[in-house]
């Protein structure tokens, strides 16, 4: 007879829900970081009420409703803009100027969510005269924050942190100039919105973003296991030019063969890389 601990059920639950979400809704969430998606999982059952793993897989499969909680829970939006300064002042004073003689500069933000990061690299480029000939790819697989993202809206009592992110990552003209107050919200310039595309994309299914000069994905894959590491990069490395940069976050785990194969570190402090095959 075969026995199995609970905590063998309960991730055989979980990898069965995982399963479930991306064969009934095409979200992929197989390779994430087991705790971390356990403990979202786990607090959505307290949320709804459930009884179980199992129960909240059949709530989600027949409601599209709880379905959408579920994958805002999954989802990771936590950002601001200029966030890590010591990066954006990197990019300000080393990176960005080594990309001025591209005739068009195109630079994908993989994993967005709510916009702050691509915003702030706006910023930057047009601080540093870049910007008229620049392309940004904003791209998330939340369809939900990629709208707000489209938006460019920020609770307006967030703006002294990122005015003071600003200033520390060296910023050069007055931060009120980029966006408006409304009501209790700061709305981003439509001059920094004109050249940002802002698509649907999902890291974990979808194919390569191809011929970027930049890619920007900054604390994104903290959450996923080594698989989905190893492809992601080996998306990134098929989607930059020769010689593109990789710009990835502080808190990155670097330990994968595809990214020491195809990248050289360029600033190793501030975790960006130039492809070099």
């Amino acid at each position: 007879m075969i026995h199995s601990s609970a905590e063998e059920l309960e991730q055989l639950e979980i990898e069965l829900l995982l399963e479930a979400l991306y064969r009934r809704y095409g979200y992929d969430f197989r390779d994430y970081f087991y705790e971390s998606a356990r403990r979202r999982i786990l607090r959505r059952i307290q949320r709804n009420q459930l009884k179980s793993v199992a129960a909240l897989q059949h709530a989600m499969l027949h409601d599209e409703t709880v379905a959408d909680e579920l994958l805002k829970d999954l989802s990771i939006n936590v950002t601001e803009m200029f966030r890590d300064a010591g990066f954006y002042q990197t990019l300000r004073e080393q990176v960005l100027p080594q990309l001025s003689t591209e005739e068009h500069l195109k630079i994908w933000h993989a994993g967005c969510s709510s916009g702050e990061e691509v915003y702030s690299m706006a910023i930057l480029l047009t601080e540093l005269e870049l910007y008229s000939y620049s392309r940004l790819y904003a791209t998330d697989f939340n369809v939900a924050i990629l709208e707000r993202a489209m938006e460019g809206i920020c609770p307006l009592g967030e703006m002294s942190r990122n005015i003071s992110n600003y200033q520390s990552a060296g910023g050069r003209g007055d931060f009120s100039d980029y966006y408006h107050a409304r009501y209790e919200h700061a709305v981003m310039s439509n001059g920094l919105k004109k050249n940002i595309v802002f698509s649907e994309h999902d890291l974990a299914v979808h194919d390569s973003f191809g011929e970027m000069n930049m890619i920007v994905c900054r604390n994104v894959m903290i959450y996923f296991n080594q698989n989905l590491k190893d492809r992601v990069f080996q998306l990134f490395s098929e989607s930059l030019n020769e010689g593109g940069i990789l710009c990835l976050g502080s808190h990155e785990s670097l330990q994968s063969n595809v990214l020491n194969q195809h990248f050289e570190p360029l600033h190793s402090e501030q975790r960006i890389y130039r492809k070099i095959g």
